[in-house]
């Protein structure tokens, strides 16, 4: 399959032209005719990333994040985003990059989270519209954790595990976790349209100080989960897609990406 071909597949899959409109999603380095057998999946393009492409003989990378966000001035070897473009140009490996698009749809990032967190019966959190399949789509999502009702501390053990992170900031507003809504990434701004359906918990990341002071105001139970571990879940299920639409593509997860936030 060619670069091109594999893009069409992910675009029918997250449409590039539902990212909102501070993103930069999409085919952003490499050629459209480019011969690719080997998929590496990420959720960020970084130099080591693209150095485990290059080593293991992978054309194309996936990735959640852009490894071009904001608009380049140079391409140097001065900068991170400089270095990483320059190497991808010069290993011959293309990115796609799948952002707000796949945080919006059907079986995307927040679809994922949800799954991980084991919520059933879910709804979109904040819905935006249908695509051109009337499928809705649309940020964050809400269902009903299938161990609960339970106390907060056994909640944020069960986020601890499955998303395997050390750590969580929280806010415990005393109340039991049982219809929860979560947000990959930094979603911080949708947490009152979760306490609005009723939800009693919110789950997202980089949250700022006066989130937990609006949370303790509003009496809702509130987790930062960490940016990595609540969209690295998307990487399988991209994977697993990829594999399943292109039997004869070799698709692996990147085994160098990881949350560049430690712990202590």
């Amino acid at each position: 399959m060619t670069v091109h071909e594999i893009f069409t597949l992910l675009d029918g899959y997250a449409p590039t032209k539902l990212q909102m409109d501070f993103d930069n999603a999409g085919f952003l380095v490499g050629e459209a005719a480019q011969p690719v057998s080997k998929v590496l999946i990420a959720l960020d393009i970084t130099e080591e990333v693209v150095r485990e492409a290059a080593e293991t003989e992978a054309q194309l990378i996936v990735s959640h994040h852009p490894v071009i966000f904001h608009p380049l001035r140079s391409v140097t070897d001065q900068d991170p985003t400089g270095r990483t473009v320059r190497a991808l140009v010069q290993s011959g490996i293309s990115a796609v990059c799948m952002h707000t698009n796949l945080d919006l749809v059907r079986n995307g990032v927040n679809d994922a989270l949800a799954r991980a967190l084991s919520l059933a019966e879910t709804e979109i959190l904040e819905p935006d519209g249908e695509d051109d399949w009337d499928e809705p789509y649309g940020l964050g999502r809400a269902g009903l954790w299938m161990e609960g009702p339970k106390p907060m501390s056994d909640f944020i053990y069960h986020v601890k595990t499955a998303l395997n992170t050390p750590g969580v900031r929280c806010h415990d507003a005393g109340v039991p976790v049982h219809k929860v809504a979560v947000g990959g990434g930094a979603c911080g701004s949708s947490m009152l349209a979760a306490k609005a359906l009723g939800c009693d918990t919110f789950v997202t990341a980089d949250l700022k100080y006066n989130d937990f002071l609006d949370a303790r105001a509003i009496g809702i139970n509130l987790i930062d989960a960490g940016h990595f571990p609540t969209e690295n879940v998307i990487c399988e299920p991209l994977a697993e897609f990829l594999a399943a639409s292109c039997p004869n593509l070799t698709v692996e997860i990147s085994s160098r990406h990881g949350d560049v936030v430690q712990y202590r």
